[in-house]
Order: structure tokens, then sequence, then C-alpha cells
């Protein structure tokens, strides 16, 4: 057998972590000597407890071929830490996963990477934001890391899609698509990037597992650009972690009425870089001294919201600029400002078209530049 089955055995026994692999790697040079060494040679190594345990009970009940073979039918490979693919920002860290799950490609390129994280309870703000960032990015050969979960997550991922490469990281084996609804999401990511996971095949999505994944979406990239982010959340804990890693963190800020930012604020009070646009995190990592010329995108396209009133409006009765600023805006309250910069429109032409839409009973200005859908 490859010393690669051997790295699999060890990744699927309790108690035996990245640490513990390190050890006997150091003792026996080949982990195919420690999975065969005897009781004795192993405790010897530092080995004991419920660890040696473990071990032993694995090595009488695990077949190796059958659970690699698993893995190879899924479509997908095993990547171990003496793999020269394995990703090279991950790799130098002491928790480093022993092994990955991976299901699609991952190539050089992807050394060029940001994360890309955010509240699964994102605002219209948040998803366009972060869906237009991403894509920019993508746009310039940045590849985008997230996590596939629901809002910024979603966002991220069909952003980067659209310029160019994206990585999901799952809290769960690469064989159980978490959330499911994403099922359609993650074949596309397939087709442009790849599915990563620490976790063997079968493993749930536990809470527990998140933690996890998300040291592993900050250790694969050059950097974390959160986008809307409620304070204690899980993103702000991946901040933490990249900050740890010694990764540079980027944040968007949002408006100072919305939850959903606090988080974000705290962390450009605290040092992180604001982001307003891709370049601004081009321009900090240098990017832009190593990759390739931006590709010229058009503007995104923003989803029409379902929401936007309880009649259509006839096509008569407004402008292109207002049925824009239409979509862009939502119950919530929006700031002008981030209007402006969401349409491209010159402020002007925005304040003009927002006050056109209030004397048509379309749109609210709520105070403090804030508008929302008047029904």
């Amino acid at each position: 057998m490859e010393e690669s089955f051997f790295w699999l055995g060890f990744s699927l026994v309790p108690e035996i972590g990245p640490r513990r692999i390190a050890l006997l790697k150091s003792v026996f040079h080949e982990l195919r000597a420690a999975w065969t060494a005897s009781e004795h040679a192993i405790r010897n190594a530092g080995l004991g407890g419920k660890a040696l345990e473990n071990l032993l009970r694995a090595r009488s009940q695990l077949d190796l071929a059958r659970e690699m073979d698993r893995i190879h039918r899924l479509g997908a490979r095993l990547i171990t830490l003496d793999d020269d693919d394995y990703p090279p920002h991950l790799k130098p860290l002491a928790d480093a996963p022993p092994v990955l799950y991976v299901k699609g490609s991952l190539l050089p390129t992807d050394a060029n990477a940001i994360a890309a994280v955010g509240t699964r309870k994102a605002t219209h703000y948040g998803r366009s934001a972060a869906h237009q960032l991403c894509k920019q990015l993508a746009s310039h050969g940045v590849t985008i890391i997230s996590g596939l979960a629901q809002g910024i997550d979603a966002a991220a991922h069909q952003g980067a899609l659209e310029g160019g490469r994206t990585i999901a990281v799952l809290g769960c084996g690469i064989d159980r698509i978490y959330p499911p609804e994403h099922t359609e999401l993650a074949s596309h990511i397939l087709q442009r990037g790849a599915i990563v996971s620490e976790f063997p095949l079968g493993a749930p999505p536990e809470g527990r597992n998140f933690p996890r994944r998300n040291r592993v979406i900050s250790g694969m990239s050059r950097g974390v650009l959160v986008i809307e982010a409620p304070d204690q959340s899980g993103a702000i804990i991946t901040a933490g972690l990249a900050a740890e890693q010694g990764r540079d963190v980027f944040a968007v800020p949002g408006s100072i009425f919305s939850s959903a930012s606090t988080g974000t604020h705290r962390l450009i009070q605290d040092g992180a870089t604001l982001v307003m646009r891709g370049s601004d995190v081009l321009n900090a990592l240098k990017f832009a001294d190593i990759l390739p010329e931006p590709v010229m995108m058009p503007m995104p396209t923003i989803p029409v919201s379902t929401d936007l009133s309880a009649e259509p409006v006839a096509d008569d009765e407004v402008t292109d600029v207002e049925i824009s600023l239409m979509r862009l805006l939502s119950k919530s309250p929006t700031h002008i400002d981030e209007l402006v910069q969401l349409s491209g429109f010159p402020i002007a032409t925005v304040s003009s078209a927002l006050t056109m839409l209030e004397l048509k009973g379309l749109a609210q200005n709520i105070g403090h530049m804030q508008y929302c859908l008047s029904r």
C-alpha cells in the first residue's frame, strides 16, 4: 500500500490528531511503519492511554483499501501533508489537517486566495457586496474560498463563479452537501474549483465541526474578507483565527443602523483594512504585482427582489435608473451612499431618481438618507 493509505488510517482514529501523527512520523519516519508497529513500540514512541486503545482497535477493524476505494468512487482524492499539492499556506500551521478530502481541482494559482465570510442572515446589501467584490477579485485571478453556507458564503461563491475560481470548505464529509439546498451551487463550484473537507466521508455537519472548518478557510488564504457579520458570529471567529495565523483581515463597512454590520465595524476599529472595492484587497496584498492584467467585467446584475411591490409597475411609469434602484431597495433601510456604490450611478442621478420614486409612492425616505421600498 502507498503511504497515503496510512495517513488515511491515522486520520480516522479518534484522539489522534496533527500533533500525535507528527510525533509518530518523527519516531517511525513513515506512517506505514507506525501503523504496523507493535503495541510496545508505539507506547515507547509516546502514544498511550485512549489514543493507543483507539489505534489498536482501528488497526483490527479498518480496511484501508476499501476506505480509499470509497473516496475514489466518489470522484474525489486524498491529499496528505506530505503531498506537494497540499495547500501551501495551510501546510505550515501547527494544527493543519493531516489529510484533506478533495473533489474538483486544486491549482498552483489557488495560493493567491482570499477567504470571504459573513453572516448567514445577510441583508440585500451584504449579499450584493459579497457578489460584486468576489466577482471583481476572481476576475483578477484571485481564488475565493468560503464555506458554502447560506447568506454571504453563497453570494461570494456565486460572484466568484462569474469571475473565475472558487473553493468551498465543508464542515462535514464531501459526500454530504450542507446545506442541501446548495447542491446545485456545489456542482457549479466543482466545474471551476473544488470542494474540500478534513472530515471523513459520511461525517455529519455537527456544530463542533465548523470552528475547525473555519481555520481551514482562513488557513488556505492570504487574507480574510469579512463582508457582513454581527458581533460574536462565526465570521468574526474566523477573522480572529486569521489574525492568529498571520493573515491580513479585511472588512466591508455597512450601515451604522444595521446590527448585521456591528462585527465588521468592530474589526475596522481594531485595525482591519476597510474595503470598498476589490482593488483595496489587491493593493493591500500586492496581488497587482503578481497577478495577470484584470479582466474587464460588466457591471454585475443585481437579482430582482421578489418583493418589489404588491402590484406590478408599468414600464412607462418608471425610468431605467429608477428600476435599477428599486432592484437594490428592500424593506430594510439602505443608505444613499450604498445605493451609489452598488448602482454605479452619480450621486446626483441617484438622489433625483429616489425623489421621483418617493413621489410615485414606490420608495420612502425614513430619515438620515436611508431609503426603503414603500410597499
